[in-house]
């Protein structure tokens, strides 16, 4: 294990030059502060909200299991705040935390603290939401999330037999949603999900009576649910007075909570008028119970448990001068550098094999009920 003397009172004492000279370490463009590494050092979780019961998880997981790799951990939430994630940042830096994982809660606001992080010698891996801008970000762990959007669109194209010999030219309504535009992942769930659909508009299968079919209008802020609920209330009052809606394309479950309630205000969910197919992400346990229901249709698992193993396995790595295992060094350029990755596959979901969270032990067969 290396011995480090904070960067605050070398600082104080106008020695930080003399230690980094000692050092002789070159990394990432030039002489820098050498982290205290190894088994035991403390690693900064910075996660964006508990407002999800999914960051919750991914937050307890991975300091559960950084803790029992050997290392201590400092967990923070942002309470999607920039300026509180920021300050968390900050305050771990100061610490002298050896890793650094941060969830962003805007992956473009952190160019100037990540620089800190940088100069004091912390590295930094980026945790599920790539951090834009920026050359001091050194790994990236999350899904294939180009492959979420896929699977929601899959999903819709399958319920509604698009494409099927016989149908006769039938036209499907459909509403997009997309995630917060300051969250990069956005663009890969609807990049995905639009190179499925679009062969379906061009063909005049799917029809969006709202038009606002471009990711900027459908874009929600923090991935509110409530956000969601006022614009889905807007779009049916505004494009389906006496017309049905048969699909929305939701990217998250927190937001399809959102939509499903508005669709219920507007009369949807009964008998003889049943909820459109409606999209999800995360198999939070309330829209599990939903699709269990036969409310929301689909959501996508992604077991955050798997990503907390890789990301300490890439950290540990990291902490020990070992090569850290990726598996895409090609598709995640973030403006600066093309960071590489380690992506885990994601798992569609529907009533017909939510067994499946059982089995895994995502949740306990009394917790679907």
């Amino acid at each position: 294990m290396r011995i480090r003397t904070p960067a605050a009172a070398l600082l104080a004492a106008g020695l930080l030059g003399a230690s980094l000279a000692a050092c002789g370490q070159e990394a990432r463009g030039g002489s820098r502060y050498e982290p205290d590494t190894g088994k035991g050092a403390t690693v900064g979780l910075a996660m964006p909200t508990k407002a999800s019961e999914r960051w919750i998880a991914d937050g307890a997981n991975m300091a559960e299991q950084f803790e029992k790799a050997g290392y201590k951990t400092d967990l923070q939430y942002g309470d999607n705040k920039v300026e509180n994630q920021i300050a968390q940042l900050e305050n771990m830096i100061t610490k002298g935390r050896a890793l650094l994982v941060v969830a962003a809660v805007d992956g473009s606001a952190l160019t100037e603290v990540l620089r800190r992080a940088h100069d004091a010698g912390i590295p930094v891996i980026s945790y599920d939401r790539l951090i834009l801008g920026t050359g001091n970000v050194d790994y990236y762990a999350s899904f294939d999330n180009e492959r979420v959007g896929r699977l929601q669109a899959r999903y819709i194209v399958g319920k509604l037999r698009l494409g099927r010999p016989g149908k006769g030219g039938d036209t499907h309504s459909i509403e997009l949603f997309a995630g917060s535009p300051d969250d990069n992942n956005t663009k890969y769930f609807w990049n995905g999900a639009m190179k499925v659909l679009r062969p379906y508009f061009d063909s005049g299968e799917l029809v969006v009576r709202s038009e606002q079919t471009r990711l900027a209008q459908a874009t929600t802020l923090r991935w509110d649910g409530g956000t969601a609920q006022k614009r889905m209330d807007d779009l049916l009052s505004k494009n389906y007075g006496s017309a049905r809606l048969d699909a929305v394309l939701s990217p998250y479950d927190g937001i399809s909570i959102g939509v499903i309630s508005a669709l219920k205000s507007a009369g949807y969910g009964t008998e003889g008028h049943p909820l459109p197919v409606v999209t999800g992400q995360d198999a939070e346990l309330a829209s599990v119970k939903s699709i269990i229901r036969g409310e929301q249709t689909q959501t996508v698992f992604k077991d955050t448990r798997a990503l907390a193993a890789r990301t300490v396995a890439m950290g540990d790595a990291l902490l020990n001068d070992k090569k850290v295992a990726v598996n895409n060094t090609t598709d995640y350029d973030n403006g600066v550098k093309t960071v590489p990755a380690y992506l885990l596959d994601p798992v569609s979901v529907d009533r017909s094999n939510t067994r499946l969270l059982v089995d895994e032990g995502y949740f306990t067969a009394g917790q679907l009920r």
